[in-house]
């Protein structure tokens, strides 16, 4: 038995122990298909300073490229979107574009996809083309269709999945607007963040066919997993299943706010004390709430030159800002702009607190033509209609 059998079969040792691997067909997929191929030319570590290490599948020792291969994470591939392990010789900078997100993710969704023989699948966002393989090995390679808008990426996943001997429909394009040959499907899987589901996801499911896509806003947390079933009257609905974190989708990715922060925030409208603490959004369930209550908005922090913490929040779209500064005991809110913010969501936030803080898994969904509708039942307060 050589190394990559034997770490494959312990993976999947770890994800059922994990309580994400739970079926027989699956565990032989993991088993069988090896993450190593999908991971070439190389990947980038976490280096001193906020840097990136590259290695290589082919400058590094088989066993220590295996071991990174099987690690529980995720393992970044791309920077900038251009940039690979194999072009550089040493840590560089950069921001990570592409990725193998950790198996027990991968594993979670496609369990939960609840896919059975037979059924056609629309993956959105090959990647490295792991999961499109995982996909292949369950259901045969002519019933998955896998979408990548980036051609480099997509060029080394059909390599990686030829390699690894399957041959599926990829379709470099914009995934989250197009329409992939073989629609409708029985699942859409979607291994990108969206704003918001693309309606043009649901038209191209057939009806009684589940849509499975992490939801959020432009944040890097605060994100959920959709699941919802479409009807035959072209609406879907479902819920939030749980927490989920991907790349944002490129073509719904927000430019993160730069530059001087205090000329952004110079004159304000209001300004008055905070009834909740702004430190509630670097939790996951406030920061969910905080993106249905302000689609858009981003939050920023920096440091001021003494030293004191400084919270932001931006909404470019909306030329909208709420500053946050600590001092006497809690802080202080500024607020410009035709939006407040701040006001908008503290008062989703107050109402989630007298609820009782539900969790994330009890947020539902439904999807029109016109419009995103989210809910939580039984607290009238707790609802957010968002219209395309």
């Amino acid at each position: 038995m050589n190394d990559s059998v034997s770490r494959r079969q312990a993976l999947a040792e770890r994800l059922e122990e994990a309580g994400v691997l739970l079926t027989p067909r699956w565990r032989t997929a993991v088993e069988s298909v090896p993450r190593e191929l999908f991971l070439e030319p190389g990947v980038f570590l976490p280096a001193e300073g906020g840097r990136w290490r590259p290695v290589t599948a082919a400058g590094s020792d088989p066993a220590e490229w295996e071991e990174i291969a099987y690690r529980e994470e995720s393992l970044t591939t791309q920077l900038d979107g251009h940039l690979t392990a194999d072009q550089v010789n040493g840590p560089v900078a950069g921001s990570p574009t592409s990725s193998s997100t950790t198996p027990v993710t991968v594993v979670d969704m496609l369990e939960k996809l609840r896919v059975e023989d037979g059924h056609d699948v629309l993956e959105i966002g090959t990647g490295t083309g792991y999961s499109a393989a995982l996909l292949c090995h369950r259901l045969g390679e002519d019933h998955v269709t896998t979408v990548e808008v980036d051609a480099n990426v997509s060029t080394r996943a059909d390599a990686a999945l030829e390699t690894a001997g399957f041959s599926t429909w990829a379709v470099v394009g914009d995934g989250l607007l197009g329409h992939p040959r073989r629609a409708p499907y029985d699942r859409v899987i979607a291994t990108c963040a969206v704003r918001r589901i693309p309606y043009a996801w649901i038209r191209q499911t057939k009806p009684g066919g589940v849509v499975l896509a992490t939801v959020g806003g432009s944040w890097q947390y605060g994100t959920g997993l959709a699941e919802v079933t479409v009807a035959r009257d072209g609406t879907a609905e479902g819920r939030i299943t749980g927490r989920s974190s991907f790349m944002q989708a490129r073509s719904q990715a927000a430019i993160p706010v730069a530059g001087d922060l205090s000329a952004r925030t110079a004159y304000a409208d209001s300004e008055r004390r905070a009834e909740l603490s702004p430190l509630l959004l670097e939790e996951w369930m406030p920061a969910f709430l905080a993106q249905l209550s302000c689609p858009g908005a981003q939050f920023a922090r920096a440091t001021a030159s003494d030293g004191a913490r400084l919270l932001h929040l931006f909404h470019p779209e909306r030329e909208s800002f709420a500053a946050f500064t600590e001092g006497g005991g809690g802080w202080t809110v500024r607020q410009g702009g035709p939006v407040p913010l701040w006001d908008t969501i503290e008062s989703s936030l107050a109402a989630w607190q007298d609820a009782g803080t539900p969790d994330i898994s009890r947020v539902q969904l439904r999807i029109t033509p016109k419009t995103h509708t989210y809910w939580i039942e039984g607290n009238p307060a707790l609802r957010w209609q968002h219209h395309l």
